[in-house]
């Protein structure tokens, strides 16, 4: 067992520490002072495990931390029908039911038991138990601590939040246990992930149980939940013994991980094939230009689908809501002063909306998998006049199609802002307008140059640039952080023009520098 628990924790560690120091041989100012030998650094190696073992503690117990003061505590806190400790144990039985069947742990297929059954051939009773009472122990830990914290905070008593960690546990040892026993029973094994339609039902049906009941005023007494958990617990010492005697998780694990790695495959399949259905081909997806305005042009139409049907869905839902809002205002007159004082200091909030609906992401990937996969593989196609040519064309068709949603919410506001009272200062129907056009463009921009910059995508169509990444994360944040900024419309308007000008120069630059070197086929 103990040599089975080191070589299970130190095939994961060092998968976990490659993966970080692939990661940061990625980021561009930092892989120039990394070495070649990357791997065989000792010092790299140290600092891949301090990551890897925050990595690990992370995930062990910042997941619990969250789990316990929003799903349970802040959520018991909204309801005034009941004691909040009561409603506390309510939400808790519930949830816990529903998560002994969607996180059994044995049954979930993942990378590293197939690297330790399937390709190193280890003992897998020794694997199960050793990695199932990791992970029982990480429940433990992590519920009783927090448990004590939030529970107490909630009002329950000492011996309540004692019993929420092995009651936890106990329940998801019975689930295991009964799992074990239905294998042995049909020989078929069902991965967690595979969660039906009735499973789905009864799951929403909990979940409403959980967060709907308390509203109505109707909570389990906190004897029920007691004895619930209490049963929980009998019920979980019973199962210990089936977990650990049983025997055929050879038959198990290779059922389930054969059809993992099988799902795997079929999804990178079905990605592909998705990909080609957009493609529109007919006597009318053909061209009169030439060299690559042809290939844009082809590409544009046989792309019909994916880029302008959604553009168009964008921009019409777009119009309903700026009617309905002109609508409302003129119903409910006594709404215009504050729709007016909206949308004169709430310009900023616009940022992170123009980042929701732009359609960068989406242009890029299409591009990847029914383009540039295939042409990256010619050296002219990374010439560096090539590249910005390609990247001119590309950019104008992208805006183009980010434009068509961005005019109308645009126009929208600016015409709200004249019908919900106006403003004294013209400009700022200028200012409307133009810097909701600027914003589209920015993210049209944007995303094309880290595609062309980062270039995220290997041969496989998988992304596996850790940058492209983090900027992708970077970007949400920012956006998100606009939507808490007040800020007049003209001084914000004027501002976002500057910026987007300034970063477009400053993008095409940097391509045509840059991507010649980046621009290609992830190994």
């Amino acid at each position: 067992m103990n040599k089975t628990l080191k070589i299970a924790f130190s095939l994961k560690n060092t998968y976990r520490v490659n993966t970080i120091l692939y990661s940061l041989k990625q980021i561009p100012l930092i892989k120039r002072l990394l070495p070649q030998e990357l791997y065989c650094d000792p010092d790299l190696k140290i600092l891949g495990n301090i990551l890897s073992g925050i990595v690990e503690f992370i995930k062990a117990f910042l997941g619990k931390f969250l789990y316990f003061l929003l799903m349970l505590m802040l959520a018991a806190g909204l309801y005034e029908t009941a004691p909040a400790g009561q409603i506390f144990l309510h939400i808790f039985v519930l949830l816990t039911l529903v998560g002994a069947f969607l996180n059994t742990y044995i049954f979930n297929p993942t990378k590293d038991k197939y690297y330790a059954l399937i390709l190193l051939r280890m003992n897998a009773r020794e694997f199960a138990l050793v990695t199932y009472s990791y992970e029982m122990l990480k429940v433990l830990i992590g519920y009783l601590i927090f448990g004590l914290i939030f529970g107490k905070m909630s009002g329950l008593t000492l011996w309540y939040c004692l019993l929420l960690p092995f009651a936890a546990a106990g329940i998801k040892l019975t689930v295991v246990a009964h799992s074990l026993r239905a294998y042995e029973r049909t020989g078929i094994a069902v991965s967690e992930n595979e969660v039906g339609v009735k499973e789905w039902a009864a799951i929403a049906g909990v979940l409403a149980a959980a967060y709907g009941l308390p509203v109505i005023g109707w909570v389990l007494p906190e004897a029920v939940s007691a004895g619930i958990l209490i049963c929980g617990i009998l019920l979980g010492i019973l199962s210990v013994r089936k977990i650990w005697t049983f025997d055929e998780f050879r038959e198990v694990y290779q059922q389930l991980l054969t059809q993992y790695m099988s799902q795997v495959e079929e999804a990178r399949t079905s990605v592909k094939r998705q990909s080609e259905k957009a493609i529109q081909i007919g006597e009318e997806t053909g061209s009169s230009r030439r060299g690559f305005e042809y290939l844009n042009e082809l590409f544009i139409k046989r792309h019909q689908k994916v880029l302008w049907k959604s553009s168009k869905k964008i921009a019409l839902i777009s119009l309903c809501a700026v009617c309905g809002s002109i609508l409302g205002i003129t119903l409910w007159p006594e709404y215009k002063e504050p729709v007016n004082k909206i949308i004169l200091t709430m310009l900023p909030y616009f940022v992170f909306i123009m980042y929701c609906i732009n359609r960068g992401t989406g242009f890029t990937n299409v591009l990847f998998m029914n383009c540039d996969h295939s042409l990256l593989t010619y050296s002219f196609y990374k010439r560096p006049e090539c590249i910005l040519k390609l990247f001119r064309i590309r950019l104008r068709e992208i805006m183009k199609v980010n434009l068509l949603p961005a005019a109308v919410i645009g126009t929208g506001l600016a015409a709200l802002l004249y019908l919900s009272g106006g403003t004294k200062d013209p400009m700022n129907y200028v200012m409307l307008v133009v810097s909701i056009l600027c914003m589209s463009a920015f993210f049209s921009v944007h995303y094309l140059t880290i595609y062309y910059l980062l270039q995220p995508y290997n041969a496989g169509t998988e992304i596996k640039s850790g940058t492209y990444r983090v900027v992708v994360i970077v970007t949400y944040l920012f956006c998100y952080g606009f939507m808490q900024l007040r800020m007049p419309t003209f001084v914000f308007g004027l501002a976002t023009i500057v910026f987007c000008v300034v970063y477009c120069i400053i993008a095409c630059v940097l391509v045509y520098k840059l991507a010649p070197k980046t621009f290609r086929i992830r190994a």
